[in-house]
């Protein structure tokens, strides 16, 4: 009996260092939740090295949905996520009582007008075809977006009067004095109907799994003002008790670096922007 204690004692300590060096080592693992493109990307081929060099593992785990990220990260299975939009956040803590809080803001994924035919905005005709997003939302502001660049005056009633569509905007001679036929199609589908347009307004995503800003860059991408820059925004999201930790404060510092700014500038042509802002 006392030599089976004796073992029993001698394995157990020689286990102990070995899970204290498990813990040490897990307590420099930062495990964040992203959607695959552009998230898991600027954390794979950027943030990752760049924490690295301070000692700090980067986890990165890559969700299809926008549902299960804020799941994970309530329930402690994430120490951070990075998808989403501060609209989408306060929404989500509100219906599902969650405590999450936005810490950085990292980019936009701005639209833009691309086109496989023309050269630069200024190449666009009188009478040209230009296709936009056919949801109300992405509709409406694509309709801004043109607006914007001087391509159309207004966008008529679109968005106040329910019979007002992209057709009576094509025929509005008031708000489209250049004559465009603005086309509404699936936002997805537009770079699929690129070919048959002189020109398209596409959303960032969309724009990036068709591989548009390297094969044909945009004539022009969106601007945003200080309030849209925020409502546009995808920021880092933590729980509330750990806005102030260490894990945080290095990716924080980390994903807004300046190897960070040039990856997005190099990689994405205007498909996506930096947009390291304060949430508060």
């Amino acid at each position: 009996m006392k030599k089976t204690i004796s073992t029993i004692l001698t394995i157990g300590l020689s286990i102990l260092p070995t899970a204290c060096g498990n813990v040490g080592s897990s307590d420099k693992t930062i495990k964040v939740g992203v959607n695959p493109v552009p998230h898991a990307e600027i954390l794979e081929n950027v943030v990752k090295d760049v924490l690295a060099k301070d000692g700090w593992n980067l986890e990165v785990v890559v969700f299809e949905d926008y549902v299960l990220p804020n799941r994970s990260l309530e329930d402690g299975e994430l120490d951070a996520n990075y998808f989403q939009t501060l609209g989408y956040l306060n929404q989500q803590n509100e219906d599902l009582g969650y405590h999450l809080v936005a810490v950085a803001g990292v980019h936009i994924e701005p639209m833009g007008l691309y086109s496989e035919s023309l050269q630069s905005i200024g190449d666009l005709q009188d009478g040209a075809t230009i296709g936009v997003p056919n949801d109300p939302d992405n509709c409406e502001r694509a309709l801004d977006f043109l607006v914007q660049k001087g391509l159309l005056t207004s966008k008529g009633e679109y968005g106040t009067n329910d019979s007002y569509t992209t057709d009576s905007l094509s025929k509005d001679t008031a708000a489209n004095p250049h004559g465009y036929t603005i086309t509404a199609l699936e936002a997805a589908n537009l770079p699929l109907s690129l070919p048959d347009l002189d020109a398209a307004v596409i959303n960032g995503n969309y724009a990036l799994g068709a591989e548009l800003p390297s094969n044909h860059p945009a004539l022009s991408i969106e601007a945003f003002d200080e309030e849209t820059t925020i409502r546009r925004t995808n920021f880092v999201v933590v729980k509330e008790q750990d806005k102030e930790s260490e894990k945080t404060k290095a990716l924080i510092q980390a994903i807004q670096s300046q190897e960070v700014q040039n990856y997005i500038d190099t990689t994405y042509r205007g498909a996506v922007v930096t947009s390291f802002i304060d949430p508060e």
